[in-house]
């Protein structure tokens, strides 16, 4: 196993690496809405939370090799369903590429430092 960190990325907010790769897989924590350099969150709505989530993701995976696009598995969670559609759409234009990756999205009480949505990765080595 090796522990892909960047600086590009917001650093974990706990005991977790941003991502670990193992056997050319690369499975990236999730990410939040935080700006890399002040650690502040971003954004007030869904959708511009989705962009800095994503910038983070391509982030964590550029430092691991990989790109968006080799992405196999995503996981979104919001704190409201109603921001499915604004994500959604954000989240469509990140990754545009066909296939795109299979995903799942939940509704959670709660993210960490008041964030509206997270997004987890796993990602494979070409």
């Amino acid at each position: 196993m090796r522990e892909v960190r960047t600086q590009a990325a917001p650093a974990p907010v706990g005991p977790y690496s941003q991502a670990i790769e193992h056997d050319g897989w690369i499975f990236v924590s999730g990410q939040i809405p935080l700006d890399p350099e002040s650690g502040e969150l971003v954004g007030d709505d869904a959708a511009t939370q989705t962009r800095q989530v994503l910038a983070n993701l391509q982030a964590v995976l550029e430092a691991a090799g990989v790109g968006l696009g080799d992405v196999v598995r995503t996981t979104i969670y919001l704190t409201d369903l109603g921001a499915f559609q604004a994500v959604n759409g954000v989240y469509a234009d990140a990754f545009d590429a066909t296939p795109q990756p299979a995903r799942a999205t939940l509704q959670v009480a709660a993210l960490p430092l008041g964030a509206q949505v997270e997004i987890d990765a796993i990602a494979k080595r070409a």
